[in-house]
């Protein structure tokens, strides 16, 4: 479990297997079959999202830990979970440790993003150019939100991609995120709103490489 030197055939399917794991990516595996639409699907998914948050004892303390080699600084520990061979679904655990932020990023997917411990302070970005420039973006502050145990907030691209995260609570923060992409191994965004910068960005999974043909060219 969240071991980086697992075999490669080992780093796909369920990295942590236990039953509500599976349970999880057995729903979000069914309404993707019967469900065209991202925003029904999310909506749909919300109990079944829920239960992970709210069950005790899944996610094992490999998966929980602060990651000083992290390549999204401070600290922060990003944990695949679940991973669908063909970078359809992935399920991750995100650690903040206490007073660290993530960068202002983005996700290029649909998904479920909620808190597993401790408390976060989240602030979302719209973005006000038309995205012609790739290396530049105009951003302004949609919304900000704190959230604690259980709470969880929907992705549904572009609306409310991009933001930022903050533990606000005295012990690491852990989110759960359920996305339809393999987000740590695809190429996305960090911004700097202050200047307008766009950097392409990936994050990597602590505990599992990314696929070589995933390398920016």
């Amino acid at each position: 479990m969240c071991d980086l030197h697992a075999h490669d055939h080992q780093h796909f399917g369920f990295l942590v297997d236990t039953p509500e794991i599976r349970a999880l990516i057995a729903e979000t595996q069914r309404l993707n079959a019967e469900m065209a639409d991202p925003a029904a699907r999310v909506e749909a998914l919300r109990p079944a999202f829920g239960r992970l948050l709210a069950a005790e004892g899944w996610l094992p303390e490999t998966c929980a830990k602060p990651d000083e080699t992290s390549k999204m600084g401070g600290g922060i520990g990003q944990y695949a979970l679940y991973r669908a061979e063909d970078g359809s679904l992935c399920l991750f655990s995100l650690v903040v440790p206490p007073g660290a932020s993530t960068p202002v990023h983005d996700h290029l997917a649909w998904g479920l993003v909620g808190i597993y411990r401790g408390r976060q302070d989240e602030t979302v970005y719209r973005r006000l150019d038309d995205g012609r420039d790739a290396s530049k973006a105009t951003l302004e502050i949609a919304k900000r939100q704190q959230l604690g145990r259980g709470e969880f907030y929907p992705l549904l691209p572009p609306a409310d991609d991009i933001h930022y995260v903050s533990t606000i609570s005295e012990h690491a923060s852990i989110s759960i995120h359920l996305l339809a992409n393999d987000t740590a191994c695809v190429w996305r965004h960090k911004f700097d709103p202050a200047s307008g910068v766009v950097m392409p960005f990936r994050s990597g999974y602590a505990n599992a490489p990314c696929p070589p043909e995933a390398e920016r060219r």
